[in-house]
């Protein structure tokens, strides 16, 4: 099973400003790629956490009595951490997003590329898919989804094409969703893919929802003076982390307290983001919309 090497590996895992007898967490194991690289900084006497629900990466697991993988939606980390006895850790790392290996595995139907039943989701043993959404969503709900999730411009007439198509025969596939989405592409043919499978893809698994729910957890498990590491992929996702290290919520407004004071959760490492340098984007191209932000609990 092939799997890209992560990325921004070494500044992420710099970042995590990691102590060899520390507990960590991987939230998004996937490939394993992270963990490996903070398994090596660590000592017999330390921990590290490996969260993902994803059936494909269980042969990826490394062989270390350091290492606990569960095998459940990081949105659960205070739950299984506690369960597992860590009630407080010393650092977070989240790389958010769907993988390299999910991409282009074609059943999984996450990809445009590959002729395969519209699925995305990154559990497959629950919740409703691409396809249900697709068939069963108004045309107002669409719409929704492709303007707030893809920042599709032209979202509504691409809701009511589906609504319309849907009704003389379901859209079980990738190929039957291009079909009716080709007419309508506007820009770099590419480009509007992506932003309508994404769409799609952050609807089916809620992905919103559950990145708040994480970063709400990971600030409570969260020992002062640890670092909580995020990299995203797109600007919706960046948005919601980067409110939520300035202030602590979501809507960007400071919280104060009775004599004034703005409630201030992280120490800011990132005044902007951190991203991919040219040669790794030339390495792998899909590093190119990552961004990296870091906050250190105050």
């Amino acid at each position: 099973m092939t799997y890209h090497d992560p990325v921004l590996k070494d500044e992420s895992i710099n970042a995590l400003m990691i102590q060899p007898r520390g507990i960590y967490v991987d939230a998004t194991f996937g490939g394993g790629g992270h963990s490996r690289a903070i398994l090596e900084k660590l000592d017999e006497n330390s921990q590290l956490f490996g969260f993902d629900q994803d059936e494909d990466v269980l042969p990826n697991l490394p062989d270390d009595a350091r290492f606990t993988f569960i095998h459940h939606n990081f949105k659960y980390l205070k739950r299984f951490l506690r369960l597992h006895g860590a009630n407080e850790v010393d650092g977070i790392l989240g790389d958010l997003g769907v993988s390299s290996h999910q991409l282009d595995v074609a059943e999984r139907g996450f990809s445009y590329r590959f002729e395969a039943e519209l699925d995305m989701r990154m559990n497959q043993a629950e919740g409703q898919s691409a396809k249900d959404i697709v068939n069963t969503y108004s045309a107002n709900e669409l719409q929704n989804v492709f303007s707030q999730y893809g920042e599709v411009r032209n979202s509504k007439t691409l809701a009511e094409a589906i609504v319309k198509e849907r009704q003389l025969k379901p859209i079980h596939t990738t190929g039957d969703f291009l079909r009716v989405a080709e007419p309508y592409i506007r820009g770099q043919r590419v480009r509007y893919l992506s932003q309508v499978f994404q769409a799609l893809r952050i609807e089916v698994n809620d992905e919103m929802g559950v990145l708040k729910t994480f970063l709400q957890e990971a600030l409570e498990v969260l020992k002062p003076g640890g670092r909580l590491v995020i990299i995203t992929y797109h600007s919706i996702e960046d948005r919601f982390v980067k409110k939520f290290l300035k202030v602590g919520n979501f809507d960007g407004e400071p919280q104060k307290d009775f004599y004034g004071n703005i409630y201030r959760p992280f120490k800011i490492i990132t005044k902007k983001p951190i991203l991919p340098s040219k040669e790794e984007i030339k390495i792998n191209p899909r590093a190119r919309s990552a961004s990296l932000r870091i906050g250190e609990k105050l």
